[in-house]
């Protein structure tokens, strides 16, 4: 099996790179070699490669910068995305795709379904749901899984960034009345990985599986609770921290201004995910904690 990768260097590419490599032979593209706003290049490297499934794990994520570069978030998240799930149809190739709570608008009291209806408040969240969109309306085989509020070991990302600020500043102030579910690359990129095998163990049954899919970890948390989350494991290996954890403050969301609005709620529902793939969901912690450890496996704090 041939898999074509995108984001390959990415917080979810990086991960995807290992657990993808089971299922077969993989292109690795990063942003140079995989250039979205090339599209023409892009085609021909997709078509001499003819991938059996094209994994889209590029995007443009700043989310804040989106507001004053709509064109450039546009060509990236939706226009880019849409030829990908034209290059997929015409391959007969499968197409995976990764999208964000950011396409609905937070208001909902208690966790997002599948088919709850997108309200982005955001042009992020505008671009990404209209790649949603695109990708359905191209007629594709297609996985799209929403997730939310990723970290990884590699990149820039709010763990690392509380950490970095936790050890130059005597008082943190997070905001607490947005909530979610912490993801893990890892988490992501594995789910990817097994949803792909058994894609290619049932193709009797392709069609049932085809579709859009919430995958986060079970639980929930504020991004405040989890700032104190980090402090609290990582001081209990002994790592020391100019911010204690009784000086995290928890803010509102309007003592915190930011040119992109964020959904106050992000919690995605993932019945649908576990039914269909057979799978079970660990807490949110879990990962968490999977990852402070390495850190400071590492001596990276």
């Amino acid at each position: 099996m041939k898999i074509f990768l995108l984001g390959a260097n990415g917080q979810v590419g990086w991960e995807l790179q290992r657990s993808l490599a089971p299922l077969g032979a993989i292109m690795a593209c990063n942003r140079h070699s995989g250039n979205l706003e090339n599209l023409d290049d892009l085609s021909t490297l997709i078509r001499d490669y003819c991938p059996e499934i094209i994994v889209n794990a590029a995007a443009y994520t700043a989310v804040d910068n989106a507001e004053s570069e709509p064109e450039k978030a546009y060509q990236i998240n939706t226009k880019a995305v849409d030829f990908l799930a034209q290059e997929a149809k015409q391959l007969n190739a499968w197409f995976i795709h990764y999208s964000t709570d950011y396409v609905f608008d937070g208001d909902k009291k208690g966790v997002y379904l599948e088919n709850d209806t997108p309200n982005p408040q955001s042009v992020y969240g505008q671009t990404k749901f209209a790649a949603e969109e695109a990708i359905k309306k191209s007629q594709c085989q297609h996985l799209i899984f929403r997730t939310a509020w990723v970290y990884s070991l590699r990149g820039a990302n709010f763990v690392k960034t509380i950490i970095r600020l936790a050890k130059e500043r005597e008082e943190l102030k997070i905001v607490t009345d947005q909530i979610g579910a912490p993801t893990s690359a890892e988490l992501i990129a594995d789910v990817t990985a097994l949803c792909l095998y058994k894609i290619t163990q049932n193709k009797n049954t392709l069609s049932n599986l085809i579709g859009l899919y919430h995958l986060t970890p079970e639980g929930e948390t504020s991004w405040h609770g989890f700032a104190q989350f980090i402090i609290a494991e990582l001081a209990g290996m002994g790592v020391e921290f100019r911010a204690k954890f009784e000086n995290i403050v928890p803010i509102s969301t309007s003592e915190f201004p930011l040119p992109a609005k964020r959904p106050a709620n992000s919690l995605l529902e993932t019945k649908i995910i576990c039914r269909t793939f057979n799978l079970k969901l660990p807490q949110w912690q879990f990962h968490a904690q999977r990852l402070l450890k390495e850190l400071f496996s590492q001596q990276a704090i």
